[in-house]
Formats: C-alpha cells, sequence, structure tokens
C-alpha cells in the first residue's frame, strides 16, 4: 500500500472562507489526493475526504467512521480532553441511541407536518417582504435571512419572538468551532449553554404539564429516549435543534442572492418557469454548501481509497469539496438551476445521519424564491459580503443589498 500523501493544505483554517479562496485548493486535492493527512493543524492531525463518493463512503459506515460524542464528535474542533466537554447530541451517537433519539424529533418534519408548515411559511415571507426597504441600501442578512429562519424557530418551539435574539447568539456560540480549548473559552461557551438550558427547560416543564401533543418539545419531554436526559444532554440537543434548524438555511438564502448576483441569468430562468424552484432551492444548497464539514472517528484500523488509516484517527468530510466534484457535477462551480442532479449533493449529510430537517429547509429556500417572483422585484447586491470565520458553517456575516421593483 502507497504511502498516505501529506498533504499541506489545512482545510481547517477559516481565513480560506473569509477570502473566499477555497476553491482552487479543494481542486487540486480531489485530483491529486482525495484522501490526504494533515499531520499537524490547530486541531491536531487529521484525515482529508475531499471527494464525493469518499465521503458517501465514509457516511454509509457508521460501525467505522464514529460520529459518537465519546470520540470527539462531529466537528473538527470537539476534540474532547475530558468527558467533561462530552456534547452528547443525537447526530453525535451511533447506533440504537441515535436511532432512538432521531426517531422522536423525525415526525415535526414529516410530509404532513411539512404540508401544514409550508402556509405558514409563505405568509411569514410575505410579512417579512411588505417591511423591507425598495430603493436603499439593507443588510440582507440581518433583515431577512436571520429573521426568516429564527422566525421558524420560534415557531417550531413555541418559543416567544421577543425573546428571539436569544436563540441568534446561543446558535452562534453552539456552531462556533475553534481551536482556542482554554478553560476560559469553554467557561464563556457554557455560561451561555446554561441560560439556554434554563430556558428551554421552562419550556419543556410547561408541556410535561400538558397532555402530549404534536409540536417538538411536547415529543421529546413525553418520550421515553428523550424525556429524562441529563442536563448536558439536554443542552446538546437543544443546540443541535437550533443550529440545525436555523444556521444553514440563513446561509443557503444569503448564498441565492450572490449566486443570482453572479449568474444573473438564472433568476431570469425562474421567473419564465416557476416549476424549476424546486430544483433552484437544492441547487443553492449545494452551490453554497452551508456546512462545510463533517468529522468522523475510526473506531478500527481500515482502508480508505486506497489508504491505511488507525483506530482513533480523526477523519474529516469537506462537504464544500464534495459538492464541487467534478465527476459527479458539471461545471461545478456554475449556480445552474437545470441541473439534473443538484438532489445528489451532500449538504445535508448522506445516509443515517442525513439532516432530519432537508425537507423543511427546502420549504423556506423556496417560498424565498417564490416570494422575490410574485413581487417582481430585484434585489442586487451593493458592495462586497462580509464572510463568516468559520471552518464547520459556510455563511456571511452581512450582505448590503438594494431592492428594487422591475
Amino acid at each position: 500500500m502507497k504511502a498516505a500523501p501529506i498533504t499541506q493544505f489545512d482545510a481547517s483554517d477559516a481565513r480560506i472562507y473569509v477570502d473566499d479562496v477555497w476553491h482552487e485548493p479543494f481542486r487540486q486535492q480531489r485530483q491529486a489526493a482525495p484522501v490526504s493527512y494533515l499531520p499537524d493543524s490547530p486541531y491536531g492531525p487529521y484525515w482529508s475526504i475531499v471527494s464525493h463518493d469518499l465521503i458517501q463512503q465514509v457516511e454509509a459506515n457508521p460501525a467505522v467512521f464514529s460520529s459518537s460524542y465519546k470520540l470527539g464528535g462531529i466537528t473538527i474542533g470537539n476534540n474532547i480532553e475530558s468527558s467533561e466537554r462530552e456534547f452528547p447530541n443525537f447526530i453525535a451517537m451511533d447506533g440504537e441511541q441515535h436511532a432512538a433519539q432521531r426517531k422522536v424529533v423525525q415526525p415535526s418534519f414529516n410530509p404532513s407536518e411539512m404540508t401544514r408548515r409550508d402556509v405558514e411559511i409563505r405568509e411569514r415571507t410575505k410579512a417579512l417582504f411588505d417591511s423591507l426597504p425598495v430603493g436603499k441600501t439593507f443588510d440582507w442578512v440581518e433583515q431577512v435571512s436571520i429573521p426568516l429562519t429564527i422566525g421558524m424557530l420560534c415557531i417550531l418551539f413555541d418559543f416567544p419572538w421577543d425573546e428571539r435574539h436569544d436563540l441568534k447568539r446561543w446558535s452562534d456560540w453552539a456552531s462556533e468551532v475553534t481551536p482556542d480549548n482554554s478553560e476560559e473559552r469553554y467557561n464563556r461557551f457554557l455560561e451561555q449553554m446554561m441560560q439556554m438550558l434554563t430556558r428551554f427547560d421552562q419550556l419543556l416543564e410547561e408541556k410535561r404539564q400538558l397532555p402530549p401533543a404534536d409540536d417538538l418539545l411536547s415529543r421529546v419531554i413525553h418520550s421515553q429516549a428523550m424525556g429524562h436526559m441529563e442536563p448536558m444532554e439536554r443542552i446538546a440537543n437543544i443546540a443541535l435543534l437550533i443550529v440545525g434548524g436555523n444556521d444553514t438555511t440563513r446561509n443557503s438564502m444569503s448564498g441565492f442572492i450572490e449566486a443570482c448576483h453572479k449568474f444573473p441569468d438564472q433568476l431570469e430562468r425562474l421567473r419564465a418557469d416557476r416549476s424549476l424552484i424546486p430544483n433552484a432551492a437544492q441547487e443553492i444548497v449545494r452551490w453554497q454548501s452551508p456546512v462545510t464539514h463533517m468529522r468522523r472517528t475510526c473506531t478500527e484500523d481500515t482502508v480508505l481509497g486506497g489508504q491505511q488509516m488507525k483506530k482513533g484517527d480523526v477523519v474529516v468530510m469537506w462537504y464544500i469539496s464534495g459538492n464541487r466534484d467534478e465527476s459527479v457535477f458539471a461545471n461545478p462551480d456554475q449556480f445552474d438551476i437545470m441541473r439534473e442532479n443538484s438532489r445528489r449533493h451532500v449538504a445535508f449529510g448522506h445516509g443515517v445521519h442525513r439532516c432530519v430537517g432537508a425537507r423543511l429547509a427546502e420549504l423556506q429556500l423556496g417560498a424565498l424564491i417564490n416570494e422575490i417572483i410574485d413581487r417582481d422585484i430585484d434585489i442586487k447586491m451593493d458592495g462586497a459580503p462580509t464572510r463568516l470565520s468559520s471552518c464547520f458553517l459556510h455563511g456571511f456575516t452581512q450582505m448590503p443589498v438594494v431592492m428594487h421593483s422591475r
């Protein structure tokens, strides 16, 4: 067996995403070494998996490539130093424990529930657009992407709208991936998570006093699998639901504006044929890749892509690269709403850990695109966006735009 290709490219360096210079190094990795090893990084040594097929191979074999929080979890930054820092949510679990907890949450995202939510999503999107300024520069992230996705969380959790800024703050803390493992930083993180837990425990206790119902928190508190979780497990699962229901869709909504800025003909195609909107929602998730990576840990010695890996090795799947894999997606850097295989993207994961709320994200993106077409408006970027400093979430912190009627 060949010696493992050692790379100098550290895909965990958040600067490449802030500066938007990640395309070429990943392309070179896909061609030269789809499986490579970086012996030293701020997060420690790790394997990079950058091709579409190998990412799916890893996802399809959870027995060998574990998500378990006990081994470090699902982000490159969760290199646990002690059991006190474990973050036990169901995405960071394997086997029956993962399946049992996922089964509790899944009904909140089933087809009938999504049909009902679709009406709410469209109404909320319409109301938000009514409030946007015409002919004046505003921040698309702050005034559209964040309120639409945070508002959806408020509905899912029966969370008070006037407390929505707390959800945003907790989501930002929960999704931050940093090499800073200091006690000071961890204590600040824990302080925010305890604030979140205190508020959600109030909501959960209110649900406990009521008969079981169809809403998400009621399902959680009345279930055997999740109704009696320890405090850190409650924190971890609440954080997962907040981040999963917020950050990824938020960044795809902003990504759609950037995509239309770079490829204006695509929006014109959508205006001409609304039947393309569902595929456009899939394509923007592929093109934007709002989750940059997921991590696994080898439970045994194994071989992947011809490379020998050892038990305990950290394996990082770079979704952002897999979604630009030329062997799967022709002209992958093109935002193409006619792309026939947009749904093959790995942005929602693959296999048993595929995002439980994927359909909800699609509906929210579809409602956004529909509203733009309904109003016959143009939304033009009015300056360069500011990009998120993260190797875990691929997104924006600011995006100045101007909206005009056509």
